[in-house]
């Protein structure tokens, strides 16, 4: 399929991936603009993979106030240099993040950090609120929804993206590690409120 140069410029303007990416994309997909959409992202996703193992020795503080200047937020977003740290998109990030921070006020990053005393606790709770009558896999498939829904509520890179729903905090910086080419890690953050 012959894939016009009108629709890599729209694909590249909704993404910000390269002209060959994007051609790529649309070939793979047959033209399909929210496929690519979406198989740019899952590229962007294995790339971080095959990223992992690279150190992240530069970065940025971002931060947020808001408007009411009684709540606050800051970030600490790693890559592996100081160009990419100064990218405009980079830096972005890092604001749009701390952002989300206030917004929706999550406890931890990732769900490896929930202390296991709280993750037992959680368990509980929720074993205690299936009917224990229903089989046994189905109950560990409704416990582990419902600790899903715990770690989006809490946990940083499993939310919905302020800004876009349809994609995660994690989803977010996959793509822009795609995009950079660079390992970027949310190492920590803080939330102030009076």
């Amino acid at each position: 399929m012959e894939i016009s140069a009108s629709l890599v410029k729209e694909l590249r303007e909704k993404t910000g991936i390269s002209i060959r990416e994007c051609q790529q994309a649309l070939k793979e997909t047959n033209g399909d603009m929210t496929k690519a959409v979406e198989y740019l992202r899952k590229k962007g996703e294995q790339m971080v993979a095959k990223k992992e193992c690279r150190t992240t020795k530069a970065g940025i503080v971002g931060s947020y106030i808001h408007q009411d200047s009684k709540q606050a937020a800051l970030v600490k977003l790693l890559c592996e240099t100081d160009f990419v740290a100064k990218n405009e998109e980079f830096v972005s990030l890092a604001h749009n993040i701390a952002m989300q921070i206030v917004a929706l006020r999550p406890k931890w990053t990732q769900p490896s950090q929930i202390p296991a005393e709280i993750m037992e606790k959680e368990k509980e709770i929720y074993e205690s609120e299936v009917d224990a009558k229903k089989p046994k896999e189905i109950k560990e498939k409704i416990i582990n929804g419902k600790l899903e829904k715990f770690y989006v509520q809490n946990c940083l890179l499993k939310q919905p993206y302020i800004k876009d729903d349809s994609q995660t905090i994690e989803q977010l910086i996959a793509a822009l590690v795609g995009k950079l080419g660079e390992k970027i890690e949310l190492k920590e953050f803080v939330l102030f409120s009076i």
